[in-house]
């Protein structure tokens, strides 16, 4: 009867180990299964609410930088704080708890949507039709498409491959796993508000400040994570050197280490001038070896998928071991 019992608590302790890591492996098969829901997506409505907030919380024209900040700073905790709580109280309930937190992460996580992206681009080269690739790759960037030639359209799609496989694959798994659904809530809507207000403008650069300073303190630990996965999973040696050389000279302090060693473990030249509403911007040469061509966006898709199932394999790796 003792070793039943003990057998049985062996059991649970198991199962409560690969608790994390089955929940992950779930929803990442959910988004292989599903991708990203096409009538309604839960972070288009927070868009949408946030854009209430700001024509709420803005203020008058003329306002003072200071008074923009607090401004800012408000409208982040009046958007997140809530949900946030609202999360941690759905991932204790011991019936929809765990369903809760798998639909969370799904809707989070983005690998299935971000290769389908780049995949499109991919197969506009393979019927030799540039203008549809620029077209393409015009849904994945903020940059301006229209005199892209084919290296530059297949620069453009590795660069956003790359950065969210970050953004929107690994940060939120990291944080799932530190924090569970608060965690990967608090990443996904801060990682949304920096991408609406974290702006070096004029009419986001004191209000946005929180979002975009939130969210890089989010991405700090993720995104060397992420770094580090593309090293391992391609030319380690060049990936590894080109984060050390040149991450730092990127804008972005986290967005540096994830390009630079992608594009050091893809073997390409990334970076460089790009157009911005009809400025060019002169950004650093990231990468060693070749300009990109359009096979090599198969390439940067493949990186970013295998990634995600190297971190699966180590949770439940972890999990087994642990104890």
């Amino acid at each position: 009867m003792g070793m039943l019992r003990g057998g049985m608590m062996q059991a649970v302790q198991l199962l409560n180990n690969l608790a994390v890591p089955l929940m992950i492996l779930a929803a990442v098969l959910l988004d292989r299964l599903l991708g990203e829901p096409r009538r309604f997506h839960p972070l288009v409505g927070f868009g949408n609410l946030a854009k209430r907030v700001e024509k709420l919380f803005y203020g008058a024209a003329d306002a003072a930088p200071n008074a923009r900040y607090m401004r800012g700073i408000a409208s982040v905790c009046v958007l997140l704080v809530p949900l946030v709580a609202l999360a941690a109280t759905l991932q204790q309930s011991r019936i929809f708890g765990t369903l809760f937190s798998i639909a969370l992460l799904y809707f989070a996580i983005a690998p299935r949507s971000l290769r389908e992206h780049a995949e499109r681009v991919a197969h506009a080269f393979s019927a030799g039709d540039l203008p549809d690739a620029r077209h393409q790759v015009g849904f994945m960037v903020s940059r301006d498409t229209a005199q892209l030639d084919e290296s530059g359209v297949a620069r453009a799609t590795i660069e956003s491959v790359l950065e969210n496989g970050s953004d929107a694959v690994f940060g939120a798994l990291f944080w799932f796993v530190v924090a569970g659904a608060p965690g990967v809530m608090l990443y996904r809507l801060a990682n949304t508000l920096d991408a609406m207000w974290g702006y070096r403008n004029a009419r986001y650069n004191y209000f946005g400040w929180a979002a975009a300073r939130l969210d890089d303190v989010l991405n700090f630990i993720p995104a060397r994570l992420t770094a580090l996965t593309y090293a391992l999973l391609g030319n380690t040696r060049t990936a590894l050197h080109c984060w050390r050389q040149q991450a730092h000279a990127w804008d972005s302090p986290n967005a540096g280490p994830v390009m630079a060693s992608g594009a050091g473990s893809l073997t390409v030249m990334l970076g460089g001038a790009a157009n911005y509403h009809g400025v060019s911007e002169a950004r650093p040469v990231l990468g060693a070896g070749n300009a990109p061509q359009a096979s090599d966006i198969a390439r940067a898709i493949t990186l970013v998928q295998r990634g995600v199932w190297l971190w699966v394999a180590v949770l439940l790796l972890a999990g087994l071991l642990h104890g």
